[in-house]
């Protein structure tokens, strides 16, 4: 029984009962070593009754092995594994050892979820993970993953992390419960039944005292004074035994082992195989025989059983290895890596051999490359980083260390891990003397740096190590020169006097069609920055007609044909590019590509009137954002939510700006710099239509071209309500330039739009007529509807009231469609001021469902089943069969055939 739990086994049961409904749920406990967490978590198992319960722990030793305590987890559930989808499988056994190949990363992630919610279906599961601060970082990135997507599956996951130690389990926003010691009572009662005596209360209160209530310190305690100490009878002395820390008990016991026990224990310490077997050679070859393992059993320390170990608490395998000699440590590293002898143990004995040298060691270098690369393989970046930077310090200084450090950076920087990726890159470049090595490793430092540092650094450091590697070879300068015109394009200034595109010749016709690409986007976004947007359009519609020549799997190159797309406002393209991208990063479980392709494509979605799509595109992104370890990724998704909020009139836009604006305070955005404060500025303009003048304020803020083109009507419109013709008069004369040199229909439109408010007369209707005419070759519905309305408005003042009715109908009519409230408001008022009475018609049912759920119909409706859809969408089937269940019901569908004649658009 547990004393003074009562809390918190409340809040556990609940998450047990959840789950039985149906809702799964992930719990964290936190707490000094000794609080209680290991105990909670066993009172747990024992009242699961009826579910399946899946058990694993961190190991500190284990925590360079990908996946490994995954592994232990999911053992008893992978009989389930052929239920899953055969990509999701085969990454699974993989990562496990039990098939040969590689396993992507978030592909095992997804099958850890599917495998999790398939075994659910035969009873409810309770994951449990204790020690989860010892996790290695690929199993704890999985389950993380996990327990934030349970939604209708059948399973509850109960995390135990010490609080306080050198290592941290980051579980985010889950949500957990700090166990602090128990009150003097349950002391009471917890000394009395260890003790077999009854403790009188200024015993308890002392005893509580000196050990701040942690439950443990009070079992050793019980153990170590004598019956009547704890009854009273005799006095407590006057320096308690555990008043040092929890650890000092458990370090008495092993010092009063004959050496032989000490030497097994110490072993068992460094080992995280906890096989018997393993342990039993291990120590033998240190001179510990069968007697040494039956005296550590006899101490309580360390448990048998069946064929494996298991010590009596974690401390107990902190304080042995903490406390033994550098020496002793290395020789019982040594001693089990010479008994790990099979092709499954291959990085466990890495590890151990890498323990036991301190010295270069070619043998043992070699060994950390394998194990780096099939860390790799499985998607296990972490432990791969981990192996080359510990390989890396085995390596004599010279180019041979610096290219094993530059491949942890790569590691860890897809692991999403940037301040470690920056420190080992930095190292790596001291001991690099190739100008090929010198000039990747400042192309990785300087992504870095523009993705979650200062944008200005990154462009600097991109633009001189283009300079510095240009005379050794073109082609990369030549990329590394457009990435620096690509980040100027976002107002990136680092003040260096490089010409990018003087670095190196011009590409021309006889040169392969990548290298053309790159030629044509370095020349064509350095336009762009100098805002000579003629040239810079006819340089990249090229250069997009020569990507067509490219493999579409260039993950350097369709990023940024997208941006060049979005800077000219090619819609089509745009989105064509930045849906290509998605495709191909849900296809290899690249998170950060999702988040991007997701993020911009937003951009055209919200132009051309997908808002719904912009929505449930951030909405996915929001998550992956929040679980990649890079906070300030989650900027871009809250910010495109606060922006449909604002056209739409929602009530969530308060709390997605506020959220954005926290985020954006306290962590750097990197290449967001000075493209946020400018969407931001745009969401609370348009939040703020019916207040011109607080509108205008926003709105004119806004600094960088392409937000600036992106809410061209919204900003003409504010400033001419606010009285400010000038601006307004100025801002369309710059959209005009912009319309001339790229002849893009919607910034016509616009030019159109903004002369005919500025003007009165039959001159406001000719160029109302024009920006009609022009809206007819553009994709971008919105401003459409916004130049039906404010040429019904224009008409009905001038009290031609019959031909402004079909104008306001027409954009009511839209404005209902895109689910845009305010607008439709306002249209449908002027629509009665023309004397004709707004017949309120049912809007697009898509704008009832909710982001997740438009993304499920979507996918359905292209034919996918519900794996492939939960494949895509990193959610389980069971998730997927919920949602699309609401999908039916809110349509009036019944079938996928009818959701398939449904336009999305």
């Amino acid at each position: 029984m547990l004393q003074g739990r009562d809390t918190e086994r409340a809040v556990v049961a609940a998450l047990l009962e959840e789950a039985w409904a149906s809702r799964g749920g992930a719990l964290v406990l936190r707490g000094q070593p000794g609080v209680g967490k290991s105990a909670l978590l066993a009172d747990a198992v024992a009242r699961a009754e009826g579910m399946l319960v899946l058990r694993t722990s961190g190991i500190e030793s284990e925590s360079p092995l990908a996946f490994a305590a995954l592994q232990r987890l999911l053992r008893p559930a992978m009989r389930h594994a052929d239920r899953l989808p055969a990509p999701q499988a085969r990454a699974l056994r993989a990562v496990f050892g039990e098939e040969e190949g590689d396993g992507d990363r978030f592909l095992v992630f997804l099958a850890a979820l599917s495998l999790l919610a398939e075994t659910a279906e035969q009873a409810p599961v309770l994951a449990v993970v204790d020690d989860a601060h010892w996790l290695d970082d690929a199993s704890a990135a999985a389950l993380l993953f996990v327990a934030r997507r349970l939604q209708v599956e059948r399973v509850a996951m109960l995390f135990a992390a010490r609080e306080g130690d050198v290592r941290r389990f980051d579980s985010g926003d889950l949500p957990s419960i700090t166990l602090g010691g128990i009150d003097r009572d349950a002391a009471a009662a917890l000394l009395t039944d260890r003790a077999g005596v009854p403790v009188p209360a200024e015993v308890s209160d002392r005893l509580v005292r000196s050990t701040g209530g942690n439950p443990l310190a009070l079992v050793e305690l019980a153990e170590a004074l004598s019956a009547d100490q704890l009854g009273g009878q005799a006095p407590l002395p006057a320096q308690l035994p555990v008043t040092e820390g929890v650890e000092r008990a458990f370090l008495d016991r092993y010092r009063r082992l004959p050496e032989p026990a000490q030497a097994l224990l110490l072993v068992a310490a460094a080992d995280d195989s906890a096989r018997v077997a393993t342990v039993r050679q291990a120590a033998a070859a240190l001179g510990a025989d069968d007697e040494a393992l039956h005296a550590v059993e006899r101490s309580g320390l360390l448990r048998v059983i069946g064929s494996t170990l298991e010590l009596r608490h974690p401390l107990v395998r902190s304080a042995v290895y903490g406390a033994a000699t550098s020496f002793e440590r290395r020789r019982a590293h040594r001693a089990l890596a010479d008994v790990l002898v099979g092709d499954e143990d291959a990085d466990r004995r890495a590890w151990h051999r890498a323990a036991s040298v301190e010295e270069p060691d070619e043998a043992v270098v070699e060994e950390l490359d394998r194990a780096a690369e099939r860390a790799r393989g499985r998607g296990g970046l972490e432990a791969a980083a981990s192996a080359w930077e510990r390989a890396a310090e085995l390596t004599p200084p010279g180019e041979a260390r610096a290219q094993r450090l530059y491949a942890a950076a790569v590691a860890a920087w897809l692991a999403a891990q940037p301040g470690r990726a920056r420190v080992l890159a930095d190292t790596a470049r001291v001991y690099a003397g190739d100008p090929g090595l010198r000039a990747d490793i400042a192309r990785l430092r300087a992504r870095i740096e523009w993705n979650t540092g200062s944008v200005h650094v990154g462009h600097r450091m991109i633009l001189q190590a283009a300079a510095e590697v240009a005379p050794h070879d073109a082609d990369r300068a030549r990329e590394m020169a457009m990435f620096a015109t690509a980040l100027a394009s976002f107002g990136a200034s680092s003040g260096v006097a490089i010409d990018p595109v003087g670095l190196v010749p011009p590409a021309d016709e006889s040169d392969p069609p990548r290298r053309r690409a790159f030629a044509g986007l370095l020349a064509g976004l350095d336009h762009v920055t100098r805002g000579d947007w003629a040239q810079a359009a006819s340089v990249l519609r090229d250069t997009f007609a020569v990507a067509e020549s490219c493999d579409e799997d260039d993950q350097a190159l369709l990023p940024n044909l997208g941006i060049a797309a979005l800077h000219l406002g090619e819609d089509d393209l745009a989105l064509r590019y930045h849906t290509l991208l998605l495709s191909r990063a849900r296809d290899t479980g690249a998170l950060v590509l999702i988040l991007y392709s997701l993020t911009r494509r937003g951009f055209i979605e919200i132009a051309t009137g997908r808002w719904t799509a912009a929505s449930a595109g951030a909405s996915e992104a929001l998550p992956l954002a929040e679980g990649s370890g890079q906070p300030g990724l989650a900027v871009l998704p809250l910010s495109l939510l606060a922006l449909t909020a604002a056209l739409r009139g929602e009530d969530t836009f308060d709390g997605h700006l506020a959220a954005a604006e926290q985020v954006a305070a306290a962590h750097p955005v990197g290449v967001l710099e000075n493209l946020l404060p400018d969407m931001l500025h745009w969401a609370k303009g348009l939040r703020a239509a019916a207040q011109p003048a607080t509108a205008f304020h926003h709105l004119e803020q806004i600094a960088h071209p392409m937000l600036q083109h992106l809410a061209a009507i919204d900003r003409i419109d504010a400033a001419v309500r606010a009285g400010q013709r000038d601006t307004a008069r100025a801002w369309t004369d710059e959209l005009d330039g912009f319309a001339a040199a790229t002849g893009s229909a919607w910034a016509a439109a616009a030019v159109a739009h903004g002369r005919a408010l500025l003007t009165g007369g039959d001159a406001a209707e000719r160029h109302f007529e024009q920006a009609l005419a022009h809206h007819a070759y553009s994709r971008r519905t919105p401003d459409r509807a916004r130049t039906e309305l404010a040429y019904g408005e224009f008409l009905r003042r001038a009290r031609r009231r019959v031909d402004a009715r079909a104008h306001l109908r027409a954009a009511l009519e839209i404005f209902e469609d895109l689910g845009a409230a305010p607008w439709a408001e306002r249209a449908s008022q002027e629509l009665r001021a023309s004397g004709e009475t707004a017949r309120r018609r049912d809007p697009s049912a898509l704008t009832g469902l909710t982001p997740q759920e438009l993304q499920v119909a979507r996918l359905v409706a292209q034919g996918m089943s519900n794996r492939d859809v939960a494949a895509q969408l990193y959610l389980s089937p069971r998730t997927i069969d919920f949602h699309l269940r609401n999908v039916f019901a809110k349509l009036g569908v019944s079938s996928r055939a009818e959701l398939a004649r449904l336009s999305f658009d």
